[in-house]
């Protein structure tokens, strides 16, 4: 119901942003007693041009690097207060305020056992300053600082593999998600939110702007990524991988990965490269036979 919308319309995000229906997902079921640590941004910056805000929660913006160190304090002042329970107090940050900039506070975070929930909404590049590249940025995507060109076909080096880094931290919850599949996304922000100690969630989230594709293409990009395989949900209790749980798999076969890069434009210098599609190919095969995904 539009009354039970704590992220409202009229925020300056682009037609189909991912990031903007994922952080809707999560607060339909954090519910109004949440306090948000929003580090600096997208979705900041389309979020509260002054005088207007798009939150109808507490909410905090946090420098790029520091949502987990604000989150951190949060937490803190309501015990000290007594008057932490039932308040939920999440952290919002971008792939780049999470895998690079923002990564030594997250960590500290963790390993300090905050009752935080810490959110990545993952784009794969630093797409408000200018669609940069980025640790979370996936091989050979063609960005302002890692362009395609006729020797370099794009962004050299693998994707930071950031949930499974934050599990070996060996904290109370752990998992991936896409708005592809929301009723699997929001039952994870509901296990992450009822989790006693951190909890992390990782949420793909396709940018029209960055990834160059028609903005209608968002959700079925999301699936796409799920059934070639380039993306897994997964999630996880504690920090023993042996027992993560796949959650979402393909319908039947998986998809060629080729199916998911035509559709984007930061991929499209791979059509005309066969053997960089069947090295990626076979890295993705390799990746799925590990999570048991035929």
């Amino acid at each position: 119901m539009a009354s039970d919308e704590l992220f409202v319309s009229g925020h300056r995000g682009c037609a189909g942003c991912g990031m903007a229906t994922a952080v809707r997902m999560v607060l339909l079921e954090a519910g109004p007693n949440t306090v948000i640590a929003n580090a600096t941004g997208c979705l900041e910056v389309m979020t509260t041009a002054y005088p207007e805000t798009a939150w109808k929660i507490p909410w905090i913006h946090a420098a790029f690097e520091n949502a987990a160190a604000v989150a951190s304090g949060v937490d803190v002042a309501f015990k000290k207060l007594g008057k932490r329970e039932g308040v939920n107090v999440l952290a919002f940050a971008g792939d780049g305020g999470t895998f690079d900039i923002g990564f030594q506070a997250l960590s500290g975070m963790l390993e300090r056992g905050h009752n935080i929930t810490y959110v990545v909404f993952d784009n794969e590049a630093y797409m408000n300053t200018g669609i940069q590249r980025c640790s979370s940025t996936p091989a050979y995507a063609s960005t302002t600082t890692s362009p395609a060109g006729k020797i370099i076909p794009g962004k050299q080096g693998r994707k930071k593999p950031i949930a499974n880094i934050v599990a070996a931290h060996d904290i109370a919850y752990t998992a991936t998600a896409t708005i592809a599949f929301p009723r699997d996304l929001r039952n994870k922000v509901k296990k992450a939110l009822a989790a006693d100690g951190p909890s992390f969630l990782h949420i793909f989230s396709p940018c029209p702007t960055g990834w160059r594709y028609p903005s209608e293409l968002t959700v079925e990009l999301s699936r796409m990524a799920v059934e070639t395989g380039i993306f897994v949900p997964w999630e996880l209790e504690g920090g023993d991988m042996s027992k993560m749980k796949v959650t979402c798999k393909p319908k039947d076969k998986r998809k060629p990965v080729e199916e998911y890069f035509k559709l984007q434009g930061r991929f499209r210098h791979l059509l005309k490269m066969p053997e960089v599609l069947a090295q990626i190919q076979q890295e993705v095969d390799e990746k799925c036979a590990k999570y048991e995904i035929e």
